[in-house]
């Protein structure tokens, strides 16, 4: 692992110095969906100190068996059901993706007495398989005005294809939104989570200060070697 991580943050400081940018503006995002404990604490002892979790269960499974030190970002999508769970959990929830999910988080937010960082999650590529807000209909404003929430930027899951290139316009796009919404709110939102694992160095290019990165880094997730097993 250590040597997979070594390679990704010399592949995120090329990427950096073609669109130059400080590398340090980009988190590496390990995520441990699929991937046990043990090898968290592996990641954690490169230094990574930010998990992302797809879902509520295995994440309310895992996170007590790691150290206390360090946190976790909810970036699967998130049923209302949940929300109060993941209050409690994460310290970021990226994939807000409908303005009745933000009001159920700010409500457990208010119970809780917390302050929950958000990122929007938006379809750029108005895939019907994806979650998110439409590029065309992203209430930020709205969204502002809940009191318990901190609006930190915008995510998106760009199309799978087996040329990264072909992607960069959906990332291009969501830098493009997020600067028409920072103009909106009269306020910065400093955050982009885009990119993964087979696109990450394109993202980076577009302004990605957050990258999503799975199996570059942990290798295949360790149900997907049990099924194959079977």
């Amino acid at each position: 692992m250590a040597e997979k991580y070594s390679e990704i943050q010399t592949r995120i400081r090329a990427a950096c110095e073609r669109a130059g940018r400080d590398p340090a503006t980009v988190l590496v995002l390990p995520v441990s969906k699929g991937q046990s404990a043990d090898a968290v604490q592996e990641a954690a002892g490169l230094g990574l100190r930010i998990f992302g979790e797809n879902k509520v269960q295995e994440a309310k499974a895992k996170i007590p068996q790691c150290s206390s030190r360090l946190q976790w970002h909810m970036i699967g999508h998130l049923q209302s059901n949940k929300a109060r769970d993941a209050v409690q959990m994460f310290s970021c929830i990226q994939s807000i993706d409908s303005l009745s999910l933000a009001e159920e988080v700010n409500k457990w937010a208010e119970k809780l007495s917390k302050r929950v960082p958000i990122l929007l999650e938006v379809n750029t590529a108005a895939e019907a398989s994806k979650f998110g807000f439409s590029p065309a209909n992203l209430p930020v404003e709205a969204i502002n005005q809940l009191p318990r929430l901190e609006l930190q930027g915008l995510m998106t899951v760009a199309p799978y294809s087996s040329t990264p290139e072909r992607v960069r316009p959906y990332f291009k796009k969501l830098c493009e939104l997020r600067d028409e919404c920072s103009d909106k709110l009269g306020a910065p939102l400093p955050h982009l989570s885009m990119g993964m694992s087979g696109d990450f160095e394109i993202a980076v290019e577009e302004g990605a200060t957050i990258v999503r990165i799975g199996t570059a880094l942990f290798g295949p997730r360790a149900y997907a070697k049990k099924e194959n097993a079977g």
